[in-house]
């Protein structure tokens, strides 16, 4: 960590609504009056958002932005249909054009196949699969470097992925790409289901890691859960990432977002609770935070 550098806290707009579209922009203002530095925006859909609309919020409210994607089904960039490949390819373009235009610097998400498929793989059917995706995300790569942007691929745990689920197999998959265009994006709760050590997952990814996610072991808000903060944070430090810290967490009150998430209860008494508390845990214990912030107010119903 840098001397006197402070990591941006952040908070990701699906803690409330799915999808997120410019009619929803006022809750930019409730996450800044919150206190956060930054916001997490999805684009589930090219055009949901617009730059011009979004850019004005941001302006007014002061928060830096990022970019998540959406790996919907029809999505998939190994193991599929050139229609589907080229559409999928045609949905990040569109990714990487709304963050340059808002000025995001990373566009974040598991891009390689849509969220929830499964597929048995030997060793050699999955360096085919790698090498496949290299192929396909090579030349979104090049687009993300001409725009400024980076790529943040994200592993996902077992039960929403088979293709990449740990730091080493992502690295095997992207390293001809890493650094050109692409990174890594990690999230706690992923990382706390597929690693042995978060702190040695995140020293792994190293100078590749572009964007973190965080939350509660649960999904719920960072804090009081079974999560190694202390290794975690001193991890961030030992490679140096100086960027921000984003709560993902999701409403159980949207039907398709909870499906996707598998959120079947409540996380906290109210979604502004969680990312309150999620907001109070980090500040006092990200160790590049100086100033004191309220205690915890009361978390699960």
């Amino acid at each position: 960590m840098v001397p006197g550098h402070v990591r941006p806290i952040g908070v990701n707009t699906w803690v409330w609504t799915s999808p997120l579209t410019d009619r929803d922009l006022p809750l930019l203002r409730r996450v800044a009056a919150m206190g956060f530095d930054a916001v997490e925006l999805p684009l589930e859909n090219v055009g949901d958002l617009t730059v011009e609309a979004v850019r004005d919020v941001l302006s007014e409210t002061g928060l830096h932005p990022y970019v998540v994607g959406a790996m919907a089904p029809g999505r998939d960039l190994v193991v599929a249909p050139d229609a589907t490949i080229r559409r999928t390819q045609q949905y990040l373009l569109g990714c990487i054009g709304f963050a340059a235009g808002i000025g995001a610097p990373v566009v974040c998400g598991p891009f390689y196949a849509r969220t929830g498929r499964l597929w048995r793989m030997d060793d050699a059917d999955r360096a085919r699969a790698y090498a496949e995706l290299r192929r396909n995300l090579a030349p979104v790569a090049d687009a993300a470097v001409h725009a400024g942007v980076t790529l943040g691929i994200e592993p996902l745990n077992r039960y929403e992925t088979s293709l990449i689920n740990t730091v080493e197999q992502a690295i095997e998959a992207l390293e001809p790409l890493l650094g050109h265009g692409v990174g890594l994006a990690l999230d706690s709760y992923h990382v706390n289901i597929e690693e042995r050590s978060t702190p040695d997952a995140i020293r792994r990814a190293g100078d590749h890691l572009v964007h973190l996610q965080v939350c509660g072991n649960d999904r719920g808000a960072p804090g009081g859960d079974q999560t190694d903060w202390p290794g975690l944070f001193q991890a961030l430090d030992d490679v140096g990432y100086r960027g921000a810290l984003t709560i993902e967490s999701f409403t159980a009150h949207n039907a398709s977002i909870a499906a996707a998430a598998a959120v079947w209860r409540p996380l906290a008494a109210s979604q502004d609770l969680l990312a309150e508390n999620g907001l109070t845990f980090l500040r006092h214990a990200d160790p590049s935070r100086s100033r004191d912030a309220p205690p915890l107010q009361g978390d699960t119903p």
